[in-house]
């Protein structure tokens, strides 16, 4: 938190269930992160780290229970709402998921296109992200002949343009080596001491032992610390 700020939760989580057909993904999961927090959600492969965060951006919506992000109940908005909370949130993959045949400067340009931006504004203003990752000399590169980090500060960059209240990685360190992964780390703390809530699923344990958010676990789709 912000020193002086009043605590506010801006995702919420009740008794949340998700399960793919008789699969269960995730089980009762309660779970509430304040406004400005960092959170590490940790757990081996396969225990609903990923999940999790699709339901916090609706990329998959909950079988039971409730989600509410900045006050929005994700079970109750229609679909021509979700660009509206994706707006809110800046994601980022473990994939990437650049388009290969648009530079890395129309990359990140896409997310402030689709919000109706001038052209003038999207120049200036993502030229001054792609800066603020040291890609601004890479602007004109297509994803394919970037390094595995120089394509993660990309999505970095993605992530950030639209100056997103929550911003959720999902493994942004984990095909990285340490270095690139160290870079990456120190961009999405920058972003967070700006004022952005942070929430990193991770199964790297440097990781969670070195940068100091709190940390909640889960183990084969439950909660087991951090309620």
């Amino acid at each position: 938190m912000i020193p002086g700020e009043k605590e506010r939760p801006i995702i919420r989580m009740y008794r949340v269930h998700k399960r793919f057909g008789s699969k269960a993904a995730l089980t009762d999961i309660s779970l509430e992160i304040n406004e400005n927090e960092f959170v590490l959600i940790s757990g081996a492969s396969g225990a609903g780290k990923t999940t999790l965060l699709k339901l916090i951006y609706r990329g998959e919506s909950a079988s039971e229970g409730q989600v509410l992000v900045d006050g929005m109940n994700l079970l109750r908005i229609p679909r021509n709402r979700i660009p509206e909370l994706r707006r809110k949130l800046g994601i980022i993959f473990q994939d990437y998921k650049l388009i290969p045949d648009k530079t890395a400067f129309e990359n990140v340009a896409l997310v402030l296109e689709a919000a109706g931006h001038p052209r003038r504004f999207i120049g200036k203003k993502v030229k001054s992200v792609l800066r603020g990752v040291g890609m601004e000399e890479k602007a004109d590169a297509f994803p394919p002949s970037l390094s595995g980090g120089e394509q993660q500060r990309v999505a970095v960059a993605r992530a950030m343009v639209g100056d997103p209240k929550v911003i959720l990685a999902d493994e942004p360190t984990g095909s990285l080596d340490p270095d690139s992964a160290g870079v990456i780390f120190s961009l999405l703390e920058q972003y967070h001491r700006k004022g952005a809530t942070l929430l990193v699923a991770t199964h790297d344990r440097d990781l969670i032992r070195n940068a100091g958010g709190r940390v909640i676990h889960l183990e084969q789709g439950r909660l087991i610390t951090g309620r």
